[in-house]
Parts: C-alpha cells; structure tokens; sequence
C-alpha cells in the first residue's frame, strides 16, 4: 500500500530541488533565451530543463505513472495507474519579468482521484502542500481558508489567460462586478500558487479560465484541504480541465457563482 505521507515529502523535496535550479537560472537569464508559444504566452530554457528534471526524479519515486507535463516532456499513458501533473514553472511570464510570484506544482492522481498535491513558491521560499486526508500545510505549519463570508470584505485574486478574445467578456463582466464592490482586486499571474494564497487565508477566491489541468491539480488539492471549494463557474466538477476555476473560502462560493450566472 502506497505511503502517501512518505511519498509526498519525497516529492517536496523534488519541487524544493527545481525550485533552486530555476532560481539560479534568474540570476543570469537573458530574454533572448525566451520563446513565444502563443500570442503573449512565453517558454523559456528554464520552464523545459525544470520540466525534464521533474520528470526524472518523479519517474524514480513512481515509475509506473504517466505524466501530464505542462511543455510535453512524456507522452500520457491513459491505462498507467498513476498519473503526475506537472507544472516546471507556473507564471513564467512573472519569472521572465523577475516578478512574484511563480512555482513548481506537482500533483499526483490515481485513476479516481488527486492523491497529493505540493506547490513550491519560489520566490518566498514557500512549499504548500497536502495528500489524501490530510491537513495542508505551508513551510510546515497547517493553514486553513480565511472565516471572511460577506463579499465586500473579500480580497480577491483574478486571472487573465492568454486566450483574451474568448475571455475578455467574461473579464469585463467580473471587474463591472467586483471592482468597487469587493475588498480588493489582484492579477499575480501564477494560478497554482494563487489557489494556495486562498488555501493560506491570504484571498478569499481566484477566478480564471483556460488554464491546463496542470496549473491547478496541486493547489486544487491543497485548498481544499484547508477548507476551501473549487467549482467550474457552473458549481460543477469539470474544473479538473482548467477550463473553468472559481476557487474561494467556500464562504464567498455561491454569490461569486450567482455573479458567474449573470454572465
């Protein structure tokens, strides 16, 4: 039987490990190692060496699982028992920039479910992480979502993914809303992390579509570990794709969803 407490810091150590590459990396980075695989959307040497790196020590950890790595370093083996979700660099365009913040997201599901989820900002030095009932937890000590429940208290993160013609009338729609409303707005441009600053109290929600399922397994997992709820921006459960992610405290869930519907 799988030891998911063991295995998990195992894979901390492994996020930890890609995280100091990369930050080596940033002393010395140059723009003109940068690549643009879709309009505004940027890869670097970096997000691919880190991704080739965490491929191998994963594949030692569990070598029976397949991969769903964000810049395709192993095929997906849909009939592996295990599968790991990989993100090399959440927030690249932050990393490219030199501004936080941005992460390694590593996240392990068998074929039911997530199993654990580790995130390491960094930046700040910060490893959120969290396995299958268990408690999440930040550098070691147990977080949980913040108690804030009216929305004009809620300080809210946004995301604007790159696919901006399908999204801008839904971005205008939750800035027409919130902005003026809420307690506060922000676009950080790392989703990963970002659902862990819901998980850690520090948002009460996180609101973006278009993502890939590696931007969110980990930090889905470790939020809702803290107390929180990830929905698509219907309530339902298809926010596993990416495609739709409304992440918050849970206490602020159903007025963000009504807000959502009008749209």
């Amino acid at each position: 039987m799988m030891d998911l407490t063991l295995l998990t810091e195992k894979v901390r150590a492994v996020a930890i490990e890609a995280g100091a590459f990369i930050r080596e990396e940033r002393k010395k980075f140059d723009w003109n190692a940068v690549e643009k695989k879709h309009a505004h959307d940027y890869v670097s040497y970096v997000d691919k060496e880190s991704e080739k790196r965490l491929v191998s020590s994963l594949n030692e950890l569990l070598p029976e699982a397949s991969f769903i790595a964000e810049e395709g370093s192993m095929p997906q083996n849909e009939n592996a028992p295990y599968c790991w979700l990989v993100d090399p660099l959440d927030g690249t365009t932050n990393f490219i920039h030199n501004n936080a913040p941005y992460c390694v997201s590593i996240a392990l599901r068998d074929q039911k479910e997530l199993l654990l989820g580790v995130v390491y900002e960094i930046t700040h030095d910060e490893c959120y992480w969290t396995c299958k009932g268990s408690a999440s937890y930040l550098n070691g000590n147990k977080i949980h979502v913040s108690q804030v429940n009216a929305l004009e208290d809620a300080f809210i993160a946004l995301g604007f993914p790159y696919d901006s013609d399908a999204y801008k009338p839904i971005a205008i729609h939750l800035v027409d809303c919130l902005y003026g409303y809420v307690g506060g707005l922000r676009l950080m441009g790392a989703a990963a992390v970002e659902l862990c600053y819901v998980a850690a109290g520090r948002f009460e929600a996180r609101i973006e579509a278009f993502l890939g399922p590696w931007d969110i397994a980990a930090g889905a997992l470790i939020l809702q570990n803290a107390g929180g709820q990830v929905t698509d921006f219907k309530g339902g459960n298809t926010y596993h794709s990416g495609r739709q992610v409304l992440a918050s405290n849970g206490k602020t869930h159903t007025e963000l969803l009504n807000i959502l519907g009008e749209w």
